[in-house]
């Protein structure tokens, strides 16, 4: 609920938007309202970021890049399982395992999961 100017309370809807649907509002928002405005410079600041991350990444030797890459993938197996365990994930070489027959398309049906991943 939400106060308005003469004390009424009104309900207001509450919407969850990708990133993507964020970006679309700020380009095309009126910058003149400040919260356009700085969402407009956030998105600057992360494209430049973005471009200068490119940039160095293609100065790396095959082994600087395959260091890198592989940091990436451990930082996001940890964060992965870090969020595994919140849901209560037990069993995590059957949780790993499903992922990777999901990603590669095929049927888990040994247990009770049946996981199927489009390939793009």
């Amino acid at each position: 609920m939400s106060k308005r100017a003469n004390n009424a309370e009104v309900r207001i809807k509450d919407y969850e938007l990708s990133r993507y649907a964020c970006y679309l509002i700020a380009q095309n928002g009126d910058s003149r309202k400040k919260v356009i405005a700085l969402a407009q410079t956030y998105f600057a600041v992360q494209t430049r970021k973005q471009e200068i991350t490119e940039k160095e990444y293609s100065l790396l030797t095959e082994d600087e890049k395959r260091f890198y890459q592989r940091n990436l993938t451990r930082k996001g197996n940890y964060s992965l399982n870090q969020t595994a365990k919140k849901t209560g994930v037990k069993n995590f070489d059957k949780f790993h395992n499903s992922g990777y027959k999901g990603l590669y398309k095929e049927h888990y049906q040994q247990g009770q999961l049946l996981v199927y991943a489009p390939l793009l």
